[in-house]
Order: C-alpha cells, then structure tokens, then sequence
C-alpha cells in the first residue's frame, strides 16, 4: 500500500518518521550488539573489530580492499521488522544490508539490499541492492518497482536538501530501516531518505541477514553501535 507524503511547497517534509502500530510497540527490542565484543558476528578480523564500544570497519593504506566484506550477523534471517542503529564514517563508503545472503563464506561477501552510508554527499540514505540491481531508490525518491522491472519514480524531496537537514558528517547519526511486506524505508536522524516498494518477485526477497560493509577503495573506517532489532508480526 502506497504511503501518502506530504510536502509542504517550501520542500519541508511532513510525515517523516516511521510510526509504528499498536501490535508493534508490545514488540521488544533486540540488542544485537553487546558493546564488547563480536560474538554472534561473523566477519574478516582483518578488516574488523571493536574499538571505543563500536563495531569499527577499518581498511588502511597497507591494507585495502579489492571487494566489498561484511560483519554479518549470525542466526537471524528476519523478514519484517524495524533495525535501528548508530553510525560514524570517515573516508569512502559502507552501508547495512538486510534480507540478504552470503555469496562467500572466506570473504563474508554478501548480496541484497543495503541502507547505504557515505562521507561524500552523494549515497547517504539510498536503498542499493548489492550484487543486484544497484541504485533502487535515490535519496528523496519514492520507487514502485513493478513485476516487469520497471520503476515508477515519484520525487518528494531534493537530494541535496535532505543531505543538508539530516546528516552530520565524520559525527554520530541515528539510522532507522523499516521494512514490512515489499515496502522498504530508510530514515536518517528522523528523516525519509528513501522509500520503496518492491514488486519485482524474481529479484526481491523476503527475509534474510543483516551485515555491516567494508568498502573496497580508498582507506575508511566505519563504526557502529547501539544496534537493536524490532521483529514485527
């Protein structure tokens, strides 16, 4: 079901944060992280490990990546529910994938949609499938993706302006996914980035991991904590 914005014509944004229902607040937050350690995480301990109480990605200029890894969470495959979580980056790009699957058990190389992170201006907030379809969603835009592939864009804010509202660069900010049926929404410190809604059943999928990405590229670290999961009927 298509969510209705509304937008005021000064580009603010109404309806911004996810409201959840009656059934959904008797719910209980899982944490998923304990703040100590990586137990219950699966992951390359070049690349990843636990500094200052955050799940820290590092790549330095002695070591690079050439692929994209993943800190990949353990015995859970939810299908319909809320994540919410704390992130920093510095330097290049990562993201949190959900409803997604390992490809490459030695490398922790994963596939499926991400909420991506950047320290550039440029992905914050998007929906990405990796090792998919790519961009499913820009930042301010509401996608309907149809059975066929095709993708019916409706703008509700400019990406720029949304950059500038919401996120705070190489500083702490607070990550929202929501996700129930085929409808996906990323939020940023309590503003819709991104929304789509997936009918594409030969691409999508229902349930699957969560993971944190490494970026291949330029040397970055990325960090992550206060993760809680929300698990909805």
């Amino acid at each position: 079901m298509r969510i209705l914005l509304t937008i005021l014509s000064t580009g603010l944004l109404l309806n911004a944060c996810a409201r959840p229902s009656s059934a959904e607040e008797t719910g209980e937050w899982v944490k998923l992280f304990n703040g100590k350690d990586l137990s219950g995480w699966n992951y390359d301990a070049d690349y990843w490990s636990v500094q200052d109480g955050a799940i820290t990605g590092q790549t330095t200029p002695d070591k690079l990546l050439k692929y994209n890894t993943f800190c990949v969470l353990a015995d859970k495959k939810p299908a319909d529910f809320q994540l919410r979580l704390k992130y920093r980056i510095e330097g290049g790009n990562s993201g949190v994938q959900y409803r997604s699957q390992v490809v490459d058990e030695k490398k922790w190389v994963v596939s499926g949609y991400q909420a991506d992170i950047d320290s550039s201006p440029t992905y914050s907030g998007i929906n990405y499938q990796e090792r998919g379809r790519g961009i499913l969603a820009d930042r301010g835009q509401l996608v309907e993706i149809m059975a066929d592939g095709a993708k019916h864009v409706t703008p509700f804010a400019g990406k720029e302006y949304l950059q500038e509202l919401a996120v705070k660069t190489e500083r702490w900010n607070d990550y929202l996914i929501v996700v129930r049926g085929n409808h996906l929404q990323h939020f940023i410190n309590g503003v819709l980035m991104s929304e789509v809604i997936d009918h594409q059943s030969d691409k999508a999928t229902s349930s699957g991991i969560i993971a944190l990405q490494a970026h291949a590229g330029p040397p970055m670290t990325v960090q992550f904590k206060d993760l809680e999961l929300l698990e909805l009927d």
